[in-house]
């Protein structure tokens, strides 16, 4: 068997390549390739602007009877995308650029325009040097002229720079040593005023304290007396009472000598023992149960001249006391 991949063929013995007939192709054939537009462009026909790097399916084709140092040049047609109208451009080998022919503008590109003049002039300075050394030794005046020019304004820009940028480190170490003087003197007015605040507020807590342990002192109860006998007590009473009685009508106040609050009891009378005098006037009797014990301790209690009825309430309010304690 043969091989499945054969390098070699097989050539008869009476094998003629000149008898092998030639495909005819025309010059001019087109391609069809894929790119993208090498520049901006503008649509002549309707106006649609199409931008560089915009791909197209393009028919490419060889330009006949145009060459550049032995290069083809190639021509390409695509078309507008709105339109449809066909636009054609061609390589440029020369200025390793492209070229419009036809049915679209290129747009202003002026950084290109700029490289074109350059190149321009330069060349134009190349052939005039070329055959007049003349012309070359002036070019050469001008150009060391012009350096000069240039490294005289530099100077003269290094100096006026280094005049206006005169630097008196004196007077700049001065100013800091007033800086820093006054800075410090404004710490230092600022630490006596938070002192003088901190003693201020630690005064007035202090008369504060002092002002509240005085009040203590007066609200503090007097501490229990030490009796020498058990039965002292019975002669602290009356005592005790005459204080409460004083400080009752220190608090309150006298409000007359005579007792308001005196024909508010009224003593049960008996109908047995009912006398009336000539006068009219009906009395009590002298002893009777029908007087609560209540009221004959109240008359017992010694009165003071000048007492005000609420003082006499309050020593009722303690007799009772007394009375239900015994």
């Amino acid at each position: 068997m043969s091989e499945r991949k054969v390098l070699n063929k097989y050539y008869p013995p009476d094998f003629d390549p000149s008898k092998i007939p030639k495909l005819k192709l025309p010059k001019d054939r087109q391609y069809v390739v894929r790119l993208m537009a090498p520049f901006n462009m503008r649509c002549k026909t309707c106006g649609e602007y199409i931008y560089k790097g915009k791909k197209f399916n393009a028919r490419k084709e060889t330009v006949q009877n145009e060459l550049y140092l032995g290069l083809p040049i190639f021509r390409f047609y695509i078309k507008c995308t709105r339109c449809l109208a066909e636009i054609t451009f061609k390589t440029d080998p020369e200025n390793t650029d492209y070229t419009m022919e036809h049915g679209a503008t290129r747009n202003f590109q002026a950084e290109k325009l700029l490289e074109e003049e350059e190149k321009r002039v330069q060349k134009e300075r190349e052939d005039e040097e070329l055959n007049n050394p003349m012309k070359v030794l002036e070019n050469r005046t001008k150009d060391s002229k012009l350096e000069m020019e240039v490294l005289e304004n530099l100077q003269e820009l290094k100096e006026l720079n280094q005049r206006q940028a005169n630097v008196d480190f004196e007077a700049m170490l001065q100013q800091h040593r007033v800086s820093e003087e006054e800075k410090r003197q404004r710490e230092q007015e600022e630490d006596r005023r938070e002192m003088e605040a901190m003693m201020e507020q630690a005064r007035r807590r202090r008369l504060l304290e002092d002002s509240d342990s005085d009040e203590e002192l007066a609200l503090a109860p007097s501490p229990m007396p030490v009796r020498a006998t058990p039965t002292a007590i019975l002669e602290e009473v009356p005592q005790i009472k005459k204080q409460k009685l004083e400080s009752w009508e220190r608090s309150v106040g006298a409000l007359g000598s005579k007792s308001k609050l005196a024909g508010l009891v009224v003593a049960k009378k008996a109908p047995a023992q009912r006398t009336s005098s000539s006068n009219g006037h009906v009395g009590l009797p002298s002893s009777g149960t029908g007087i609560p014990q209540s009221l004959k301790d109240a008359n017992s209690l010694p009165r003071i001249p000048g007492s005000s009825s609420l003082s006499q309430l309050g020593a009722y309010s303690d007799s009772e006391d007394s009375s239900s304690s015994s």
